[in-house]
């Protein structure tokens, strides 16, 4: 009796010490964009501080991989610096996913080069030529007389199909080019070597390296917003039809003034 009684009482110690282990939070899960990164990374952090109960996993690879998570239910949010593609919502609508954009930050993407080189300004049309591997010597463009090293983003990365857009205009860019998965792997590139060219989100720009004026123009906070220069873009978080409860509460809070003033802080564009 007193056997099957001890067996009872620790059967419930097991229900309730399970029952607290799945009521004690809630995670949200987030991936995609590694431009959008630092701003959703640092927004975790800030709302898990108000939110102790709640946990956030973040993880990076790119905006389409992020879209691709949402359409098979593997996150909560994807992170795109991009929108959707036609394609995508297609898919989306086939598996009975709604997927929602939320604007949370303004970015403009920056053509940056090693600090030593000595070209400061280039034309839409001269960058276009260099990453279809029309111009191939810094010579041509007001450099010195080196070869040209390129340096892309690959192909899932939202950033890339911005570039591809406004300054390839859908040309192809040159096989020769080298591809990089992130913003981070692209500055890294770029700080080591003196004859590349790349181009990375606002957010990631450091003293390793030096931004290039497009057509006269510098990539800022003000140029972005206002729209003057010419390779800025929104920045978004997807979610799968109208978000409720934590999901929503934590999108609210981005977009909020507090979570606008960590986009400013990490080197992105407030929506106002």
């Amino acid at each position: 009796m007193f056997r099957m009684m001890r067996v009872l009482v620790l059967s419930l110690m097991c229900l309730m010490l399970g029952w607290g282990a799945a009521s004690a939070g809630e995670t949200i899960v987030i991936k995609g964009s590694t431009t959008v990164l630092p701003v959703a990374q640092a927004a975790a952090e800030a709302y898990m501080k108000k939110h102790p109960e709640v946990n956030i996993s973040l993880s990076g690879g790119g905006s389409g991989n992020g879209i691709k998570a949402l359409i098979d239910g593997s996150t909560d949010i994807a992170n795109a610096s991009r929108f959707i593609k036609g394609k995508e919502i297609k898919l989306a609508m086939e598996k009975g996913v709604y997927p929602v954009p939320h604007r949370v930050a303004i970015d403009a993407i920056v053509p940056i080069v090693h600090p030593e080189n000595p070209v400061k300004d280039l034309t839409i049309e001269q960058m276009s030529l260099i990453y279809q591997g029309k111009i191939r010597n810094w010579k041509e463009v007001g450099g010195k007389d080196k070869r040209i090293v390129v340096v892309s983003r690959d192909t899932s990365s939202g950033t890339y199909e911005v570039w591809a857009k406004k300054v390839l205009h859908k040309a192809k860019v040159t096989p020769r080019a080298q591809l990089q998965a992130s913003n981070g792997a692209i500055v890294q590139v770029i700080s080591k070597n003196r004859y590349a060219i790349g181009y990375i989100g606002l957010g990631y720009l450091n003293r390793s390296v030096k931004t290039i004026k497009v057509s006269g123009i510098e990539a800022t906070v003000q140029t972005a917003l206002s729209g003057t220069y010419p390779i800025a873009r929104p920045l978004f978080m997807f979610t799968d039809g109208w978000p409720k409860g934590t999901v929503s509460d934590f999108i609210n809070f981005v977009v909020s003034p507090e979570g606008q003033g960590i986009v400013k802080k990490e080197g992105f564009v407030p929506l106002y």
